[in-house]
């Protein structure tokens, strides 16, 4: 798979209706412990959001624009505009009750 660039993201952003971020470090045993659980909930309850996972010490253009300056830092776009922001201690249940609504909104059938 080819790495994906900062303009490859922007385009993903403005072109799909629902779009997580999800930053992570290569030291942060908080990311990796995370990280399948917030694929996990997202492709059970939010399956038409696609998920992109990176690391913010290699993709350091990307983090720089989206201004993540720590991890793990969750960022998700609804409909081209940044919706959610969650760093640090991330509250699974809050973000999915967060996110809810908005998506039954977005992507009702």
């Amino acid at each position: 798979m080819e790495k994906i660039t900062l303009d490859d993201i922007k385009n993903i952003i403005e072109t799909k209706d629902g779009v997580l971020l999800y930053f992570t470090g290569k030291n942060c045993n908080v990311c990796h412990s995370l990280k399948p659980k917030i694929a996990s909930m997202f492709e059970q309850k939010f399956p038409k959001i696609e998920q992109y996972f990176f690391d913010a010490h290699e993709d350091r253009d990307i983090s720089a624009h989206f201004g993540v300056f720590s991890v793990p830092t969750i960022l998700v776009f609804l409909g081209g505009r940044e919706f959610a922001r969650e760093g640090r201690a991330v509250s699974l249940l809050a973000l999915e009750e967060r996110l809810s609504r908005p998506y039954s909104l977005l992507f009702e059938d």
